[in-house]
């Protein structure tokens, strides 16, 4: 499960942290540099939760320079690790515990979890947030650009699930609201199940003169980033890792 080391990655510290919301207390995992300031990033995991393999994804992107909040999503039924296997836990076992949220949660977690990151002082405050999510988690990310939309300047989704809906509260129709920047990556099999999201991603950035990004070409199997994941795919995994980091240096500079 052994990610590839970051070039020139600066001392970290790094420590498990409890964020206060309206619901309760959050159980999170909080890295960031050793010294200096840092723009903060927001780490929303997939249905699995927060682990090991999602602390080893924060303290990594901490190493490469950023202040990074990864949150226990379902903090409100129980504290990580709420999927005990982690990937190989019956999906039967966590479903209910993703059926549980809905877009109020989304955004009143979205609002606190920003706000905490702005109380502490390796974040720099004169920089925008950066938020990303894995599989469920993509369109909570969307959602946490339209609960705070002055402070997120870039949301990553990777193969995540439920970004276009017909609904009037699709995530991609909130986000488009935003001025963030998008990089939307897709899974091959996700994307031959709706091959529509793609063009309804595209389409509404552009009405909204977003600048965005998405692709369906990364990986063949939906889950490929999680270096826990069963369908984990090193090479895909990094270029998308390579390419959220062009995105964050370009949007929270």
């Amino acid at each position: 499960m052994a990610l590839p080391q970051v070039a020139n990655a600066v001392a970290v510290t790094e420590g498990d942290v409890v964020v206060t919301t309206p619901d309760g207390a959050a159980d999170c995992y909080f890295a960031h540099p050793a010294s200096g300031t840092a723009p903060a990033v927001l780490v929303w995991p997939d249905i699995f939760g927060l682990r090991p393999a999602f602390r080893q994804m924060g303290k990594r992107l901490a190493e490469s320079g950023y202040s990074v909040l990864v949150v226990n999503p379902f903090y409100r039924v129980k504290k990580a690790p709420t999927a005990e296997a982690g990937p190989g836990t019956p999906i039967q076992e966590v479903m209910p515990f993703a059926r549980a949220l809905n877009e109020t949660t989304h955004m009143t977690d979205a609002k606190a979890f920003i706000a905490w990151l702005d109380g502490q002082k390796p974040v720099a405050r004169n920089r925008k947030v950066g938020t990303q999510g894995y599989c469920m988690g993509g369109p909570i990310a969307f959602r946490t650009a339209a609960a705070v939309p002055g402070r997120v300047g870039a949301v990553a989704s990777f193969h995540g699930g439920g970004l276009v809906t017909d609904a009037p509260n699709s995530p991609h129709l909130q986000a488009a609201k935003t001025k963030a920047q998008f990089l939307v990556a897709i899974a091959e099999n996700d994307d031959q199940r709706s091959p529509n999201d793609k063009t309804a991603l595209k389409d509404t950035f552009a009405k909204a003169n977003l600048p965005a990004e998405s692709k369906c070409t990364l990986a063949p199997r939906h889950g490929w980033c999680p270096p826990d994941s069963r369908v984990y795919n090193e090479p895909n995994a990094e270029k998308a890792w390579s390419r959220l980091l062009a995105l964050y240096g370009k949007a929270l500079a």
